[in-house]
């Protein structure tokens, strides 16, 4: 499966949006890859991963965030269950998983019924460890600033809105990646 073949469908017409995309999403790929070399006793699959990291952003094509050339009109927040059915029509449903249970560090259906986010009603957290990686690496990076690799306390930080049980799951992630 070649990721780039996937995105070159969807982002016809969206030069913009796909220089970040790619940007963004080769940075969480090496991040990603870079954890899976450290720790060849978690048995990660390192191909599926480059994949699944790749693609992992797909969705934003369909939301709307005018600083990074999002022209979509769903909210920005339903950019993970969006690229997570794109990817179930192309035929990828291990791939949707990782795009589906990335945002944040995984939402659960009791955030998304509180805040009313107008997406599935149902747990959405990375379960595989290439989720895991995949989620992990891509908390080190934003689509705005993409040269910056942000430093564990900066990724901690941007994760305050989704409140103490994503800061833990991040803080175990630290222990069992870095």
């Amino acid at each position: 499966m070649n990721p780039l073949t996937i995105i070159d469908k969807y982002y016809i017409g969206q030069p913009e949006l796909k220089t970040i995309l790619l940007k963004h999403s080769g940075c969480v790929a090496d991040k990603a890859l870079e954890i899976v070399k450290k720790h060849p006793e978690l048995h990660i699959d390192g191909e599926f991963v480059y994949e699944a990291a790749m693609l992992h952003d797909i969705g934003v094509i369909k939301c709307e965030a005018p600083s990074i050339f999002c022209r979509g009109t769903n909210p920005y927040i339903c950019h993970g269950p969006l690229g997570a059915d794109m990817l179930r029509a192309e035929g990828f449903p291990r791939h949707a998983l990782v795009c589906e249970r990335h945002t944040g560090m995984g939402l659960t259906k009791k955030e998304i019924q509180e805040k009313g986010w107008p997406m599935p009603n149902r747990d959405m957290i990375p379960h595989s460890m290439e989720e895991q990686v995949v989620c992990f690496a891509d908390k080190f990076y934003s689509k705005s600033r993409l040269d910056h690799e942000k430093t564990i306390d900066e990724a901690r930080r941007t994760l305050s809105w989704l409140g103490c049980d994503a800061i833990a799951r991040f803080d175990m992630w630290c222990h069992t990646f870095l």
